[in-house]
């Protein structure tokens, strides 16, 4: 199974927004699962190896269903280890906020330049600002990290551009329908072109842009998950198999 970064569904890359690769080189910290995260416990799970799910609750965990015997001292761990999951998750939810706004606005700057007047008619804003609206209302209501991850920052992107298109697509059909009844067939094809180009790659470029501007406070959050990481170390599944939540990749 692919690893993923718990630190990027943390940190949206969440904090969805650095790639798997950035976050890697500087927190070197990997996971395999899913976070939900409920008001009465963390829930870890995935769809291969054993443990496939892990509960914390309140100084207590939970293996694929087991109670797993912890010592005081494991207790304290477990219960600060959840403690700390659940002050890095507004941090998570905030920066995956600001990167849907990032993304916006990437795409604004992007419709702006293949069809001005679209940009310059409010139609364009409005739609930007109600899907924007939807998706930070999705991610606020969130309690998993599939959510926040960069597989889910990517569909937002793609949602918001296609959201825009049609709008792109309409404002200059008229001109280049009038561009090619006067001849000007290659003008024409140039402004359909510019439009295209925003549909078909404009989403790698606002990703592109996300990542820029999230990655320093991404990495800003790696500490925090190394904290995670050493507070896991020397903690058993039900079977007495080490407990990896989290792992190093270094």
């Amino acid at each position: 199974m692919t690893a993923r970064l718990l630190v990027l569904a943390l940190a949206v890359g969440f904090a969805g927004a650095a790639t798997a690769q950035d976050i890697d080189h500087s927190c070197r910290i990997a996971s395999s699962y899913d976070l939900t995260v409920r008001p009465e416990s963390l829930t870890f799970d995935r769809a291969q190896g054993a443990p496939r799910s892990v509960r914390i609750q309140d100084g207590t965990l939970a293996a694929d269903g087991r109670s797993v015997a912890l010592r005081p001292d494991e207790q304290d761990r477990v219960a600060l280890f959840e403690r700390n999951v659940r002050l890095l998750v507004p941090k998570a939810k905030a920066l995956a906020s600001d990167g849907v706004d990032i993304a916006a606005k990437a795409v604004r700057d992007e419709a702006a330049t293949a069809a001005p007047g679209a940009a310059a008619s409010g139609d364009l804003d409005r739609a930007l600002t109600a899907r924007v609206t939807d998706i930070k209302r999705r991610i606020a209501a969130s309690q998993s990290t599939r959510d926040w991850q960069e597989d889910a920052m990517r569909a937002y992107a793609q949602e918001i551009v296609s959201d825009i298109t049609p709008i792109l697509t309409e404002d200059v059909g008229g001109e280049a329908m009038q561009l090619a009844m006067n001849g000007d067939l290659q003008g024409a094809a140039a402004l359909r072109d510019r439009v295209a180009a925003v549909s078909s790659g404009g989403q790698a470029r606002v990703i592109a842009r996300v990542e820029t501007a999230l990655r320093p406070r991404v990495q800003a959050l790696c500490p925090s998950v190394q904290q995670l990481l050493d507070l896991q170390s020397g903690l058993h599944d039900s079977a007495g198999h080490p407990l990896l939540l989290l792992e190093s990749g270094e």
